[in-house]
């Protein structure tokens, strides 16, 4: 961890005995260098300490609270209000590791992969609202019922959803009338072959992408899937902690720059 991200990312964390950059790092380099637990090397505090931290402060709701503010941040920062009124939702199926039982994991025929699924939902810019793992043989659309009545509750003013054809049928007409939330469905255009960029579901394929980039969730190896979710979450508050703490915005390395003049 940088410098300038520290009280970004640790400011809401209560204070432990051993410092909290060093556990938080400990975390982000589990989470980003896909190690396991008893692998951390000696530069950080020992690994039953780093691990304790990860599970209590998943457990208490630190990570989520942590990962919300950060959100808001960046929200605010681009002029938004801090809660969103407008949401996307898509879902993700990995292969899990043998360390999955089989009470929680499942075959998606669709994909034809033996594991869990990920149904991740996002603000029109991309940033993280809801995460949440269930087996992969879970339907969207029966996932989505659980993640949108946790969403009425926790974010009561969001009115709309985008996503794709997987949560189309009655979930539509349910999320209207018990929620009052309008879902909408962006389908592919007819005709349409290979790599489509479809609007607005193309931000949270971009979030998804993000977590990918760490390589403990290239697939799951977690036993437990709240520990999924957490892994997935920290991946998430390092791109929005780098996001906040960069000194200038990035410049397409297209962007023609002026000749000099003699």
């Amino acid at each position: 961890m940088a410098d300038f991200e520290v009280h970004v990312d640790t400011s809401e964390v209560p204070s432990p005995v051993r410092p909290r950059r060093d556990i938080v790092d400990g975390i982000r380099y589990i989470v980003d260098n896909g190690a396991k637990w008893r692998a951390l090397p000696g530069d950080f505090p020992p690994w039953e300490t780093v691990y304790g931290f990860f599970w209590r402060w998943n457990r208490a709701g630190v990570v989520t609270y942590i990962r919300d503010q950060l959100r808001r941040r960046i929200r605010t920062g681009k002029g938004r209000c801090p809660h969103p009124v407008a949401l996307i939702v898509d879902s993700q199926s990995v292969k899990g590791a043998s360390t999955v039982g089989k009470n929680s994991r499942g075959y998606d025929a669709a994909k034809k992969i033996n594991g869990r699924k990920r149904h991740i939902t996002v603000d029109t810019l991309g940033l993280p609202v809801m995460i949440t793992v269930t087996p992969a043989d879970v339907q969207d659309r029966d996932a989505a019922r659980d993640v949108f009545w946790r969403l009425r509750l926790t974010q009561p003013q969001i009115t709309q959803i985008w996503a794709d054809r997987g949560y189309a049928g009655d979930l539509v007409d349910w999320a209207r009338d018990r929620l009052w939330l309008n879902l909408r469905i962006v389908s592919r255009p007819k005709g349409t072959k290979g790599f489509v960029i479809l609007p607005r579901r193309w931000k949270v394929e971009r979030t998804i992408g993000w977590c990918m980039n760490a390589r403990r969730n290239a697939r799951d190896y977690e036993r437990l899937p709240q520990h999924s979710e957490a892994h997935l979450n920290w991946a998430l508050i390092t791109t929005m902690t780098r996001r906040l703490t960069r000194k200038s915005p990035r410049t397409s390395q297209w962007t023609k720059k002026p000749s000099a003049t003699g």
